[in-house]
């Protein structure tokens, strides 16, 4: 068998190793751009309250230092939420790489795979909790007023 064909069972296995936490970077993927979404609809939101400033009377000014508050609140914790989560892909990426290294090189990496892998979860943990928070923040500040009832 030549040396070449040898290495192929190897890179087989590193790929089958590898699936795994591939797929899971396509979910962190995907919660990274509804978070990043959030945050610069946040922005957004920030923005249109300083552009309209000049404008606003003041009682509309209290309203808009009410939601300005509430708005800072969520862009920290959707900023947060984002680097967690960022963290989380990254600490995934070097999973892959130290699965890769390990059948490559021929040495006993399962252990540091093992704690980046645990540091990943508790990084994507923190992302989830920052953004569930946000969501909260959110929700509590919206009070939906119905055409005929009393404001």
């Amino acid at each position: 068998m030549s040396a070449g064909t040898e290495s192929v069972p190897v890179i087989v296995h590193a790929i089958q190793l590898a699936v795994a936490p591939v797929f899971l970077l396509t979910g962190v993927a995907s919660l990274l751009a509804v978070m990043a979404n959030r945050l610069a609809r946040i922005i957004d939101r920030a923005r249109h309250f300083e552009q309209a400033w000049q404008a606003l009377d003041e009682a509309g000014r209290s309203a808009a230092r009410t939601e300005l508050g509430k708005l800072d609140r969520r862009r920290h914790l959707a900023s947060w939420a984002i680097n967690f989560s960022t963290s989380a892909a990254l600490l995934v990426c070097l999973v892959v790489t130290t699965l890769f290294a390990d059948a490559f090189f021929a040495t006993d990496l399962k252990w540091l795979a093992g704690v980046l892998f645990s540091a990943a979860m508790l990084a994507l943990i923190a992302g989830l909790a920052s953004f569930l928070r946000e969501v909260y923040v959110a929700t509590e500040t919206v009070r939906f007023n119905y055409p005929g009832e009393p404001r």
